[in-house]
């Protein structure tokens, strides 16, 4: 069967240090010669991000935080998600899709993200950070620091996360330093996002958006999943979604 290119944006500042950045090409082309997904794929900087999703198939976030805008990949996710576009948020992705939605959906228009305002902070004026000073602290730094770390994921049954992976555990891989506030989870759920995987202790992993044809974010690097040769299955799911929705565009 013959599968229509599909577009995707993958936002990021783009960095040869970014292991997971790394990885994306031999990604993209497993999914071409494995799964016979056709995908044309543009690294987009934060700050040229405000545009949102207009003429992708699907939207990617990346790990790389602090992005140099933060407006940028907040108006990416928003689109993503008010247009029903394919969209999956990793690491920092996750970060500021928890972030976006306490903002656009909660009302909590003073949410912020403490890298951010910890950016902000040490600057010099170059506008890197959120700008927005003191606020609700929705991302907080972790108690343990994850980076380099390894760890089990519970996932819960029928979620989407559960049915792409297939299985109720999954071990994954992290590289990062901050996470969301507990003290606000309730509050996201109470306003439609669902959190479906966690860890041992309990701790938020994966959120998805129930409705959404695919919006799922993920705390933990599914790009580092094994060797890079075989992507991730939410990964796989994301391709997939973004050709579906090229499919629907075109006909």
């Amino acid at each position: 069967m013959t599968f229509p290119a599909a577009r995707i944006a993958l936002v990021a500042d783009r960095s040869d240090h970014v292991r997971s950045h790394t990885r994306v090409p031999a990604l993209l082309e497993a999914l071409r010669t494995r799964e016979g997904l056709n995908l044309d794929a543009y690294w987009i900087p934060t700050p040229e991000a405000l545009d949102g999703a207009e003429g992708f198939d699907a939207v990617w976030v990346l790990p790389g935080s602090p992005y140099r805008s933060e407006a940028g990949v907040l108006a990416a996710i928003r689109a993503a998600r008010e247009q029903e576009v394919p969209f999956l948020g990793t690491c920092g992705g996750f970060q500021h899709t928890l972030l976006e939605y306490a903002r656009s959906v909660c009302g909590l228009g003073d949410a912020v993200h403490a890298e951010n305002t910890a950016q902000d902070d040490n600057s010099d004026g170059d506008g890197k950070g959120s700008g927005t000073g003191a606020g609700v602290e929705l991302i907080v730094p972790l108690a343990c620091s994850l980076a380099g770390h390894e760890g089990t994921v519970n996932l819960t049954q029928d979620s989407r996360a559960a049915r792409l992976i297939g299985a109720r555990r999954t071990v994954e891989r992290y590289h990062c330093h901050y996470g969301p506030n507990p003290a606000h989870v309730e509050t996201l759920r109470a306003h439609g996002l669902t959190f479906t995987g966690t860890d041992e202790n309990g701790d938020i992993r994966i959120a998805e958006l129930p409705g959404h044809p695919y919006f799922l974010a993920t705390l933990f690097q599914p790009e580092l999943h094994g060797d890079g040769t075989r992507p991730h299955p939410l990964i796989t799911g994301l391709a997939q979604a973004a050709v579906r929705h090229a499919a629907a565009i075109g006909s």
